[in-house]
């Protein structure tokens, strides 16, 4: 499988750590009870512990479709196709304007994709990893001749499942279950893959499902479809709860242990890309395999972009240069649910 082209479009708005500490200041002071200035002296340093710096979030004039048309564009005019080439849309972020239909369809509307077939993946941040495995077999069976795949991670809007409440914290426990949202960032990707025989790809995937209360969005009624958690639904339903800790812990040995599954040759790898939930915890791993010197990080600079954080971390990396046609590469991440996953394929 060949990736054609893969292009990121961040929005506007970049809020350092020092703009998230004044919304969290903000919000958290009509409400908080105990020391609010040391509380938010703790969550400064584990944002720097983190190699968090710099984020960027949607402006007032921005929309999700116009930052996914972006990115869309200068993925067609890339890969040279036309649209109509296009025979399946798969869309993979969390954000999303639609629990029905499928978001490909609105999506596929608004980019005037007439000939694909459409339909959505969701699998939290492994959701563009899950979604390449999948086609990978779809085009290697001659289902499809050419994919697009999409997503749109604008999840920081106002009233949205995570801004303000879970920037409103009542005390300082509830930064256990709150951090990860102030590392969040915004971006869409579009990624187009053709069948190539020449280019093998190797993924292994592993699931932890006892692990599934530690990173959720409940919605209402979620009682009924589970076996209830008390972490699950902490900062309210429709809410973003996240216990970000225990989530890299229990990602340093499982993506160590499914990165060693990896067959391909190791010493032919020019870049890792991990997913881009904090710089420290991924360099341990690298460390740990003796790989730190070919992780490539967008964390400080974009913050934890969701599903679009590999793809972005790829694009950025194309762009830079660090990586070109023929070099092979890795990708390595920890999703919530949990999953874990370890990737290799030749750019």
């Amino acid at each position: 499988m060949k990736i054609e082209a893969i292009k990121a479009a961040l929005p506007t708005k970049k809020l350092t750590n020092d703009d998230i500490l004044a919304l969290i200041e903000e919000y958290s002071t009509p409400i908080f009870t105990g020391d609010l200035k040391t509380t938010l002296n703790k969550i400064n340093f584990f944002m720097r512990y983190s190699g968090s710096d710099t984020r960027y979030w949607l402006d007032k004039d921005e929309r999700p479709i116009d930052l996914l048309s972006r990115a869309f564009q200068e993925a067609i005019a890339e890969a040279n196709c036309d649209k109509d080439d296009i025979d399946l849309l798969i869309y993979t972020g969390i954000g999303r304007g639609f629990i029905e239909p499928a978001a490909a369809y609105h999506i596929a509307a608004s980019l005037g994709l007439q000939n694909a077939e459409c339909f959505d993946i969701l699998d939290a941040c492994m959701s563009w990893t899950r979604v390449l495995n999948i086609v990978y077999t779809l085009l290697k069976g001659g289902r499809y001749k050419r994919a697009l795949i999409v997503n749109a991670e604008c999840n920081m809007r106002f009233g949205g499942p995570v801004f303000p409440t879970v920037f409103q914290l009542s005390n300082v426990e509830a930064i256990e279950w709150s951090f990860p949202a102030y590392t969040l960032g915004e971006a869409a990707t579009a990624t187009i893959v053709t069948y190539d025989p020449d280019r093998e790809w190797e993924f292994h995937f592993k699931s932890r499902p006892d692990l599934a209360d530690l990173c959720n969005v409940p919605l209402d009624g979620y009682e009924g479809y589970c076996t209830p958690s008390e972490r699950i639904g902490l900062n309210g339903i429709n809410k973003f709860t996240s216990f970000g800790v225990d989530l890299h812990a229990n990602a340093y040995e499982e993506s160590i242990k499914v990165f060693k599954l990896l067959k391909a040759p190791i010493d032919q790898i020019r870049a890792i890309f991990p997913h881009a939930s904090s710089k420290r915890e991924w360099d341990k791993v690298a460390e740990s395999l003796g790989l730190k010197h070919l992780m490539w990080h967008i964390y400080p600079t974009y913050g934890n972009l969701v599903s679009a954080s590999i793809p972005t971390g790829i694009a950025s990396a194309i762009a830079a240069g660090k990586i070109q046609r023929g070099d092979r590469v890795a990708g390595l991440l920890g999703s919530a649910g949990m999953s874990f996953a370890a990737y290799s394929f030749v750019y």
